[in-house]
């Protein structure tokens, strides 16, 4: 079932982004001869309408749009007024950034609507009232601390707690009614420093792990019992429509400007022989995610659907030969020197791109197997 969802997820995230392309190539008055799922040889023609065939390729790493004039490998091309070779430059570049575009709009669209149906995030006292399925979570875990000697790591969820001389804390500070923070720190505090009994969920299951709070780990509070852990109430709290439009723009900026942190590093490391595949996930391991995501909700769903789409148009945008910045670049180049790139040219550089995007998805999906295999 995951698998399926997996195909369903890449499948949307392609056609929105060549829907972007297709679309303004459209508008701009170009011919599209056929808009592709997969990279060809072609498996399967599904139709054609009018002048554009629409089919399925064996090479499942993405879809295409294919307008006349594009690749201005046909000599007739530049004298077809249809062709993308003979329109403006300005919206050679429009069609490009199209499916880019789109693919932020869509994401913000995903984080919209998980916001509206309700995602697990941090909750603050006041709005514990109208949140669902909470948890007292493990927000970070400090080094070299009793919690990190005991065991529990960042994304632990504290069941209970039970000291020593055999009391539970309090339902209204763990449980399923109203999990605070700061009932679970004075609970640690009044420990004395003896063994208190903890519950914790994770992927792995419950089980019960004994820590020993220790004084010094509170700057301010040097004789204060603590396990040197920062907890947070966590639950679901749908958004209204229009908290969630306001939300969702400042949700999808900040996710946009973070992934293109993480691939600028990324890509640097690449350039210096230093990059870290560990932070990496190719298909098995965006298929593992997509399958997580699904059984927790279909608000997590939609999360990570947005977080791939991001990935999928900034990567996009960079400029390497055969991806929709390269393209790009070459407009920009062709805008500068006034005359077209020889066609001899720009087919071999985009086979050159076309190879290293081969071998970089060969080299991310052998890492995703190793790590499962280990």
């Amino acid at each position: 079932m995951s698998t399926l969802i997996f195909i369903a997820v890449i499948v949307a995230l392609i056609l929105v982004h060549e829907l972007g392309h297709f679309v303004v190539a459209k508008l701009s008055g170009m011919r599209v001869d056929e808009f592709g799922l997969g990279y060809p040889p072609r498996a399967l023609t599904i139709a054609t309408v009018g002048e554009t065939a629409y089919t399925l390729n064996w090479l499942p790493f993405g879809g295409f749009v294919k307008i006349y004039g594009e690749d201005a490998l046909s000599p007739d091309a530049a004298k077809d007024a249809r062709a993308f070779s003979s329109k403006p430059r300005i919206l050679q570049a429009l069609v490009l950034v199209a499916g880019i575009a789109m693919n932020l709009l869509f994401a913000y669209a995903l984080i919209t609507g998980a916001l509206i149906m309700g995602t697990p995030r941090s909750l603050d006292e006041s709005e514990l009232a109208s949140a669902r399925s909470m948890e007292l979570m493990v927000a970070n875990v400090l080094p070299g601390t009793p919690a990190a000697r005991a065991g529990l790591v960042a994304g632990d969820s504290i069941m209970s707690a039970k000291d020593a001389k055999g009391e539970w804390l309090p339902s209204t500070a763990l449980g399923t009614s109203v999990p605070l923070p700061k009932s679970f720190s004075a609970f640690i505090a009044a420990s004395g420093g003896k063994d208190v009994f903890l519950t914790i969920k994770n992927k792995g299951g419950e089980q019960v792990i004994t820590a020993i709070p220790a004084e010094g780990l509170i700057d301010n509070e040097p004789f204060r019992h603590a396990l040197g852990i920062e907890v947070a109430t966590v639950g679901v709290l749908p958004l209204s429509f229009g908290a969630a439009i306001v939300e969702g723009a400042h949700l999808t900026w900040s996710a946009t400007k973070m992934t293109a942190l993480g691939l600028g590093h990324f890509f640097y490391g690449i350039l210096t022989l230093s990059a870290d595949l560990s932070q990496v996930a190719g298909p098995i391991g965006i298929a593992g995610a997509v399958g997580s995501a699904s059984s927790q909700g279909f608000g997590d769903l939609l999360s990570i659907m947005a977080i791939i789409s991001i990935n999928l148009a900034l990567i996009n945008l960079i400029p390497i030969p055969a991806l929709d910045g390269g393209r790009l670049l070459f407009v920009i180049i062709e805008s500068i020197i006034r005359r077209p790139i020889k066609a001899s040219i720009a087919g071999s550089i985009n086979m050159v791109g076309f190879a290293f995007l081969v071998l970089l998805m060969l080299v991310v999906t052998a890492h995703d197997i190793f790590k499962i295999v280990g």
